[in-house]
């Protein structure tokens, strides 16, 4: 498992602009039952109203998602993601409290507009 400090450490590493995350979450979303909540702490990431340390730390398990190196790779059929969703449900129970209502209703949008495409 990697650590909090670690994520923090990726995200400065890491570039997690919008159009890379949203081309892996568009290639992924079908497959990954934390869709929301990955996009839900991207906007929370993005949202300068979010603590910066917590802005640090929510854009390195963006990172960790968008970035193909990984664990466990993602194209491993059934266990691929296991790792990614690891990291996201550790830093949403860790800081989920700056994950506000309208980060949510945001990514419920944003991710109906993306199957809309299908």
């Amino acid at each position: 498992m990697i650590g909090l400090e670690a994520l923090a450490a990726l995200a400065q590493r890491a570039e997690t602009d919008g159009r890379r995350f949203w081309r892996k979450l568009a290639a992924v979303f079908a497959r990954i039952p934390f869709a929301e909540e990955i996009t839900a702490a991207w906007l929370c990431a993005r949202d300068p109203a979010t603590p910066p340390h917590v802005r640090r730390v929510l854009a390195g398990a963006v990172a960790y998602f968008v970035l193909p190196a990984d664990l466990v790779p993602d194209l491993l059929a059934g266990i691929g993601f296991t790792d990614d969703a690891a990291v996201v449900a550790l830093v949403i129970s860790t800081l989920g409290r700056h994950i506000r209502p309208e980060h949510y209703e945001a990514a419920a949008r944003r991710l109906e507009r993306l199957r809309a495409r299908g």
